[in-house]
């Protein structure tokens, strides 16, 4: 299949041959769901604690005696059932968050969210993206005559200048090929991606 390049005016001045593999899958939503949710949860740290009954400052006395008082039978203060006590099920800081994913399953899963990109008007595919210097004033009217805003910008080099003249801008994420996850290709209103960034896209997953 192919796809129109646009120049840094949003002009149409050329198309370019893609992978039918890479941008012409059918879209699985339950796979890329499974990515998603894998993405997020393996960039959780577990670094919540609770304390369970033998952990909290309770004293292991008997509260009361266990007959003829009335009142249910209690062993010790720091039972789950008492405000104060220990949890049952703590959380821990050694908790295991991580999902595992397939290789083969990532690469279907980020090809059908190019494709479904793709089929949906929100991938553009630019000749170049270059700015001379690292002016944020100067990346936004580049994305102006675009006409384009929360907008993720997938270039084949990302230098100097075109890091810290984006990096100020709400909602534009600029990245190299090899740094895309699935989060911000599904959370991003429009893609941008360069001619030399596709060619290195289809060596990675096609």
């Amino acid at each position: 299949m192919e796809l129109k390049v646009i120049n840094d005016q949003g002009q149409a001045v050329s198309s370019l041959a893609v992978s039918d593999a890479l941008f012409g899958r059918d879209y699985n939503e339950a796979l890329v769901h499974q990515l998603v949710v894998a993405y997020q949860a393996n960039a959780r740290s577990a670094n919540r604690a609770q304390k369970g009954r033998s952990e909290v400052a309770k004293s292991t006395r008997k509260p009361w005696r266990q007959k003829g008082t009335g009142r249910a039978r209690a062993g010790m203060a720091s039972s789950p059932l008492w405000r104060g006590g220990g949890k049952i099920f703590p959380n821990s800081p050694e908790e295991n968050f991580s999902h595992k994913v397939n290789r083969k399953m990532y690469r279907a899963g980020v090809a059908a969210i190019y494709s479904q990109l793709a089929r949906e008007g929100r991938l553009q595919v630019l000749d170049s993206f270059v700015v001379d210097s690292p002016k944020t004033k100067q990346f936004a009217a580049k994305l102006k005559s675009l006409g384009l805003e929360h907008v993720l910008i997938i270039a084949d080099s990302v230098d100097e200048n075109l890091y810290l003249s984006s990096r100020n801008l709400p909602h534009v994420y600029v990245v190299e090929p090899s740094q895309v996850d699935p989060v911000s290709l599904v959370h991003f209103k429009n893609v941008v991606v360069t001619v030399g960034a596709v060619k290195q896209i289809e060596e990675m997953y096609a």
